[in-house]
């Protein structure tokens, strides 16, 4: 309980101290896993209030191993994820973290990741600043196109 306290704490003033810098993450969630997934994926949008581009280069979690940035491309008729170096947050834009788009990927889960509970994650700038949030643990139903032949 201590240890949730401290972190919603620190997530407060982290987001506060970072809002200064005008980088901001709304609505972030993770992705439930079946049992034994070895992987999840989070989502949100970023938002960037200031004049300048920022660049997400890196993320960490005390919930995964190891995390990636990645996006999504189509080689043909395939989409294919590929990791990236960083994440392009314009200026006074934003960049949306979805589905079969740009996203965080977190391997090597320390646990299976249940509806409802939470997630602590970091990003982190190319200038060195970061941002700790929480994100929510949502399960997500995807579709899969239907081809007719």
């Amino acid at each position: 309980m201590k240890y949730r306290l401290f972190i919603l704490i620190t997530s407060l003033f982290a987001t506060y101290t970072y809002a200064h810098d005008s980088l901001v993450i709304k609505e972030p969630y993770a992705r439930a896993t079946p049992p034994n997934a070895p992987t999840s994926a989070v989502f949100g949008t970023l938002i960037n209030h200031s004049q300048t581009d920022e660049y997400i280069v890196a993320a960490s979690s005390p919930s995964a191993g190891k995390i990636e940035l990645h996006d999504m491309i189509q080689e043909g008729a395939v989409m294919k994820m590929r990791q990236v170096d960083q994440f392009t947050v314009p200026a006074q834009g934003t960049l949306e973290l979805k589905p079969g788009s740009f996203h965080i990927m977190l391997f090597d889960l320390q646990h299976p990741f249940d509806e409802g509970e939470e997630i602590t994650l970091q990003l982190m700038t190319q200038t060195g600043q970061s941002l700790l949030f929480i994100a929510p643990v949502k399960k997500i139903i995807t579709s899969m196109p239907h081809h007719h032949h």
